[in-house]
């Protein structure tokens, strides 16, 4: 099982990157997935999710408006797209799969982490 990020870096205030991430090993399909960020001395903050039919996404306050998530099921990929980024949106990203079944099994997987700084 994979789940590989790719896509942060260094970009000024105001600037826009985007964030993908690249399941393997696990159906990825059925599995709703999300954002989270973390910075130094924050706790974990969840930032966007996407269901499985991509029917319903959620956006926390701190990004709405901002950032939108997307995800290509044909391609096994979710992506995070931030337009007018803020220097306190600098934090390691993580993208998230998550399914839990009837029976209370839980599947979880998360990527590896990828740095976002906005600076000038």
């Amino acid at each position: 099982v994979q789940f590989v990020e790719s896509g942060g870096g260094l970009v000024q205030p105001g600037g826009s990157l985007r964030l993908s991430c690249t399941a393997s090993g696990f159906s990825f399909s059925t599995y709703n997935v999300g954002w989270f960020r973390q910075a130094p001395g924050n706790t974990h903050e969840g930032i966007s999710c996407i269901d499985e039919s991509t029917s319903h996404t959620y956006y926390g306050d701190s990004v709405k408006g901002r950032f939108t998530i997307s995800r290509d099921n044909a391609e096994n990929k979710v992506f995070l797209e931030m337009n007018s980024l803020k220097p306190e949106d600098t934090a390691v990203y993580y993208c998230n799969a998550e399914k839990t079944l009837s029976s209370g099994t839980k599947y979880d997987y998360w990527g590896q982490g990828t740095q976002v700084t906005v600076s000038s």
